[in-house]
């Protein structure tokens, strides 16, 4: 049989690398950095067992800072000049959305339980990788055949009837594999290219984030950027289920500031309601929120830096919380003035996670942008 051809391609096939100073036309993203950003986002990395890919992320990052730290539970930092008494910090989160075995029938069936907000409708008909101490076990969902489903036996998908399928006869069959109750399960999709442009996969939210930060990493050490303070590049894990180890990432490192990145919402495909969500599309920049946590003054910075450097930005309001990492560092460590520069994507919470290319460049270069902006010593409080 002839193998399929796949009608996405792979981001390094298409890219040279990129200048020591790229211009305004030129990518800056070069084919180390997407070979990279493929491995990484291809690599299983589910909430509360991120370390595979933390040490993937800290090896990549490791020509460009210092030296590094790792705190108990696994967010990984990489640290420039960590002799500095200011500490500014840029962070996105690790971790992706996953299952947990959570019962094995007698005849071999396997019901799950979420890990962070993973979505049962998508599940039926899904290929799942099942990570057990013996290595991976493949599984599926399996789901009723439309033939044998009536008007009036014809459910839903929900956590009570989606189930995995390992082609076992039996619990103790399941259980010779090594697949037990609380193994982690991930899909098992991977990285492709839409339209030359469109970068599309699992995990974007928000590992897409980690390696946005790194590349900020290494544009800083690449120009040769002198920065007058501590820079703190955090890669945080347990996001997904409660912004928990941004919790006590920021209680070690007691920031004085704290640029976040992560997806939020493109409102412009079918079935998305831009009067509850905004009108946010993909391609049209950065998104930088308004809210409580977001410290007007600092923002104020960042979107000074967006203005001098010409890059395009659309604006979020988000009302009591962000729902990211930037409520964790905002009102941790007795108050760490905080903005999220936010990557528009599609379909959050899915197999096929979809950011525009040109988008993950801009928060690269805002971000960047806004660190060579800042001066150490900065007193951000509203008033004295």
């Amino acid at each position: 049989m002839a193998k399929k051809k796949n009608t996405g391609t792979s981001a390094k096939k298409r890219d040279t690398p990129a200048g020591k100073a790229p211009n305004k036309n030129k990518s800056i993203l070069t084919a180390k950095s997407l070979d990279f950003m493929e491995r990484y986002l291809n690599n299983a990395s589910p909430t509360g067992f991120e370390s595979s890919g933390q040490r993937m992320w800290l090896d990549h990052i490791g020509p460009w800072v210092d030296t590094y730290f790792t705190d108990p539970y696994g967010t990984a930092v990489g640290v420039v000049n960590p002799s500095a008494k200011y500490k500014v910090v840029i962070e996105a989160h690790a971790d992706e959305i996953s299952w947990f075995v959570h019962y094995i029938t007698n005849e071999g069936f396997i019901y799950v339980r979420r890990n962070g907000g993973s979505d049962h409708m998508i599940a039926p008909s899904k290929r799942v990788n099942i990570h057990t101490d013996k290595g991976i076990v493949k599984a599926i969902f399996g789901w009723p055949a439309i033939h044998v489903r009536t008007p009036k036996n014809d459910p839903a998908p929900s956590l009570d009837n989606i189930f995995l399928d390992c082609g076992c006869a039996s619990k103790e069959e399941v259980e010779k594999l090594g697949v037990h109750v609380g193994c982690v399960i991930t899909y098992e999709d991977e990285f492709m290219v839409l339209n030359g442009k469109t970068f599309v996969g699992r995990a974007l939210d928000n590992r897409m984030g980690g390696f946005m930060i790194a590349e900020v990493a290494r544009l800083l050490k690449e120009q040769k950027v002198k920065l007058p303070f501590g820079l703190y590049v955090t890669n945080s894990v347990q996001e997904e289920v409660g912004l928990r180890g941004a919790e006590m990432i920021v209680e070690r490192i007691k920031p004085d500031l704290a640029l976040v990145t992560d997806v939020t919402h493109d409102t412009q495909s079918p079935m998305m309601n831009k009067i509850q969500s905004g009108d946010i599309a993909c391609g049209k920049g950065p998104v930088l929120a308004y809210g409580p946590a977001v410290h007007n003054n600092l923002l104020k910075k960042v979107i000074a830096a967006a203005g001098t450097n010409k890059i395009p930005f659309q604006r979020s309001a988000v009302s009591r919380a962000t729902g990211t990492d930037t409520d964790a560092f905002a009102y941790g460590a007795a108050g760490v003035p905080s903005a999220l520069i936010s990557l528009p994507l599609r379909y959050m919470h899915t197999t096929v996670e979809s950011v525009d290319r040109q988008d993950v460049e801009n928060v690269i270069k805002l971000i960047l942008a806004t660190l060579r902006s800042l001066k150490a010593n900065e007193d951000l409080r509203y008033f004295k």
